[in-house]
């Protein structure tokens, strides 16, 4: 639960972010089909990360999509941070 999720398109600060992670290929047009899979599977998800290679991000104008990919840049970037200090970012906070 991080306050940055209320910037992702959709998404409140109780909700769970879920991103999808494909596999890379050695060639972008080869992600086509994992790529399809995952963003049927994950409709709600606002990106989808490849492998050893980066993050797609989406929204509705160049203006959502930045917003986007600065709010999951910072939540990811938050997630790597607390698994380094052995906390687990899918952890629920207790209620107050």
């Amino acid at each position: 639960q991080l306050e940055m999720i209320k910037g992702l398109y959709g998404f409140g600060y109780d909700d769970i972010l879920t991103i999808p992670i494909i596999e890379n290929t050695p060639h972008e047009a080869q992600l086509e089909e994992s790529m399809r899979a995952a963003m049927v599977g994950y409709p709600n998800a606002p990106a989808v990360l490849v492998r050893r290679h980066g993050v797609y991000v989406w929204g509705r104008d160049w203006r959502q999509a930045k917003t986007q990919a600065e709010c999951l840049d910072f939540l990811f970037d938050a997630a790597v941070r607390m698994r380094a200090i052995n906390l687990d970012p899918a952890a629920r906070s207790a209620p107050v």
